[in-house]
């Protein structure tokens, strides 16, 4: 009986003819922001989850200034920092109390134990700041078109469904730290203030001029069954101890072919070679931002030996795409401490990963708890290792397990930069011809 013959083609001698696009599912709303001149923005919405006007999308200009929306932005990640990160645990008479961590917020991921007030009127207050930012700012205004623009995305974005959103945006906002605001049908407690919250609610991925030619490259390319992975990162962190950072490394040395960096011209030889292929680029690193006047700061990490790493050395050493193998790691830019003094845009250093061809960045949009950070990276990294489930899917149930279970608000500081659909992919051991 004929029967066809399964084929597998391990070589690609026409040079990418053979392959045919990405098949992803697409996201149920795209809501996008784009900068005309100096001091305009066209908004943009589309997607199953909201009705099309006239066959189209839902499109007007809005009333709020782009300046106005990145102070409000940064004002919103500076409030994360001074009225919950850095609050200290204070007795009925204003003195440090003898019994509770001088920060507990920023020294404890359970927050559970507590005191509940406390707790939910500071939640309930950065909840304020991102309902604020979102609806009274961005979307704010009296214009009829304004106003059904602002009432078609609320209706959708308070979805019981989680939705996959793309904010396709020229202005980089922590979408997943943004709320709706408050509504009658609200449940009392923690289990309301958190649903207010877009990063508990829905899948969300940002993307902006780096989107559309990242997914292209790289499709087709042939899965690994022992993915190539790298720990870039300041070993005198993880030195000083009290973190989960040494179960990072093991969780990661598990799930593939491991390969560490500990300073820039190690990192500055691996970009350099036109053959790297690394499926996930983890970074545990402090970073701060440079001033660039009259430009905004940029973000710099430093490894080991303190060096800075920025934008501009990953694009002074990365060979264009053309000349290079197929190169798309899903990047997870865990770098602590990362301040943002005025409106500078921590997608920057992303960016210029995605341009080389990065699927995707998830990183801190605030000054990220040391502690946090590592559980936060355990429990993402262990998830995305096992191939069975996608970045965005991850992130957002890492961020409600955060809030649901541990009544910490902090997962949702944390931001993909595209990536909903990257997934670490392994070859099936009989696939593995080459």
């Amino acid at each position: 009986m004929a029967r066809d013959l399964p084929v597998r083609i391990v070589q690609d001698p026409s040079d990418g003819f053979t392959r045919l696009p990405a098949r992803v599912q697409p996201p149920d709303l795209v809501v996008g922001f784009d900068l005309y001149g100096r001091d305009r923005i066209l908004a943009r919405m589309h997607g199953t989850a909201v009705p099309a006007l006239s066959g189209t999308e839902h499109k007007t200009f809005l009333e709020a200034k782009p300046r106005e929306v990145r102070s409000v932005t940064a004002r919103l990640r500076r409030m994360w920092k001074e009225e919950f990160v850095d609050v200290q645990s204070l007795d009925e008479s204003g003195r440090p109390a003898p019994d509770r961590p001088a920060f507990p917020y920023a020294t404890l991921v359970d927050l559970t134990a507590e005191p509940e007030g406390e707790l939910l009127a500071a939640i309930s207050q950065l909840a304020a700041y991102g309902s604020q930012l979102l609806f009274d700012v961005l979307l704010g205004g009296d214009s009829e078109p304004v106003k059904l623009f602002r009432g078609f995305l609320t209706e959708a974005l308070r979805a019981e469904k989680p939705l996959r959103v793309r904010f396709d945006s020229d202005l980089f906002v922590p979408w997943p730290m943004l709320c709706l605001p408050p509504d009658a049908t609200d449940e009392p407690g923690f289990a309301g203030v958190f649903r207010r919250f877009l990063g508990h609610r829905h899948r969300i991925e940002q993307t902006g001029g780096g989107f559309y030619t990242a997914v292209s490259d790289g499709i087709g390319h042939p899965p690994k069954p022992i993915p190539a992975l790298s720990l870039n990162h300041d070993t005198g962190i993880d030195r000083r101890g009290g973190t989960r950072a040494t179960e990072v490394a093991a969780a990661l040395a598990r799930g593939g072919a491991l390969i560490e960096r500990t300073t820039r011209p190690q990192l500055e030889q691996a970009l350099q070679d036109a053959t790297l292929d690394e499926q996930l680029m983890y970074f545990w690193c402090h970073g701060h931002f440079k001033p660039a006047e009259p430009e905004p700061p940029y973000l710099v990490v430093k490894l080991t030996d303190q060096k800075p790493v920025d934008a501009y050395t990953v694009r002074a050493h990365r060979p264009p795409r053309h000349e290079c193998a197929p190169f798309h790691p899903f990047v997870l830019l865990n770098a602590c401490y990362a301040g943002l003094p005025g409106d500078a845009d921590l997608a920057y250093l992303g960016h210029a990963l995605i341009e080389t061809g990065a699927r995707g960045i998830l990183g801190p949009q605030i000054e990220m708890p040391q502690v946090f950070a590592a559980e936060y990276a355990l429990e993402f990294l262990t998830r995305y290792l096992t191939g069975e489930e996608t970045a965005g899917a991850i992130a957002h149930a890492v961020a409600r397990h955060f809030a649901d279970e541990l009544h910490n608000p902090l997962g949702f500081a944390y931001a993909l930069h595209c990536g909903m659909d990257a997934r670490l992919e392994r070859a099936e051991p009989a696939e593995a011809t080459s």
